[in-house]
């Protein structure tokens, strides 16, 4: 079976240190080109300008992997799947519902696939917490998701602009393995968001939720924290503790501590293969819906101005 001839839209850190080697590492695929008006990809790899131009004098593409910022990416996957290609969104999927679900739609009568991606889900201990919590009843669960941002977003002015989300970026990680691994479905009640004075998106967030049988879940986002990160997710249970740490590569049981290879982004490409293959789609906004739900109903407090 000839490979699925792949370009990568947007050639920013996360192209370079998660996308071109897991691309790289899987047979299903070929690197066919780059797109970036501002970064060069891997050398011999065709490179262009825009997606328009790669369309129009480009070598032929199946798909594109998306790693442009959230506000700007409807566009080029409302091209690409114009064209028939099939499309890799970086998470998260889009700056707003309705565009992934329009997306979709649009997907799903070209007969294309669409793939929102959630890296974190393919965090080595997530598959065995989410089949080891499907058999026991959650009690409560704290989220602790604290990171400096000017270690992994330094410089990176959109991230703080509407649709960026600011310490949702990282925090939509964490509720894309909650989501998964979490055996009841669970909605916001309450929310501050913390907003520096000259951004529009908010440094830290203190959030509760609860499930669909009254269960508390806890969340705590900062954006502040230097020395350790803080990546865990914390489920009380009638069967003892579950902890998950490091953003889900270390997993913690009552019988023990597991540690696995990360195979987050191979994860997902061997995921994005097997959906074109089947003639599927996986377009799951279950993480960014409950993003949303903390922007509509989230109380505000203003803090003191952030500078990089």
């Amino acid at each position: 079976m000839d490979p699925i001839r792949i370009a990568i839209v947007g050639v920013g850190k996360i192209a370079r240190d998660q996308h071109i080697p897991a691309i790289n590492g899987n047979s299903a695929f070929s690197l066919a080109a780059t797109v970036s008006p501002h970064h060069h990809g891997p050398e011999g790899i065709p490179h262009f300008a825009s997606l328009e131009d790669l369309i129009e004098n480009g070598p032929a593409v199946d798909a594109v992997a998306l790693c442009t910022p959230p506000q700007v990416r409807y566009d080029l996957a409302a091209l690409a799947l114009a064209k028939g290609m099939h499309v890799f969104l970086e998470k998260p999927p889009g700056a707003t519902l309705a565009e992934v679900a329009a997306l979709e739609s649009r997907a799903n009568k070209v007969g294309a696939t669409l793939f929102a991606s959630w890296h974190s889900r393919f965090a080595a201990g997530v598959a065995p917490a989410r089949a080891w919590l499907a058999e026991r009843t959650v009690k409560s669960a704290k989220i602790i998701w604290r990171e400096d941002v000017r270690v992994w977003h330094p410089g990176q002015a959109w991230i703080w602009e509407p649709g960026g989300l600011g310490v949702f970026d990282p925090g939509i990680n964490a509720l894309s393995i909650a989501t998964h691994i979490l055996p009841r479905p669970f909605f916001l009640r309450t929310a501050t968001l913390e907003i520096p004075a000259n951004r529009a998106a908010p440094i830290a967030a203190d959030i509760e939720f609860r499930d669909t049988a009254g269960a508390t879940i806890h969340m705590d986002l900062d954006w502040r924290q230097t020395g350790p990160q803080s990546w865990d997710i914390i489920v009380e249970t009638d069967a003892g503790t579950l902890k998950l740490s490091q953003g889900g590569a270390v997993l913690t049981l009552p019988t023990g501590t597991e540690h696995n290879e990360d195979m987050e982004y191979p994860g997902l490409y061997a995921r994005f293969a097997n959906l074109i293959r089947g003639g599927r789609s996986d377009a799951d906004i279950a993480p960014l819906r409950l993003v949303a739900d903390a922007f509509l109903r989230g109380n505000r407090q203003t803090v003191e101005a952030f500078h990089d």
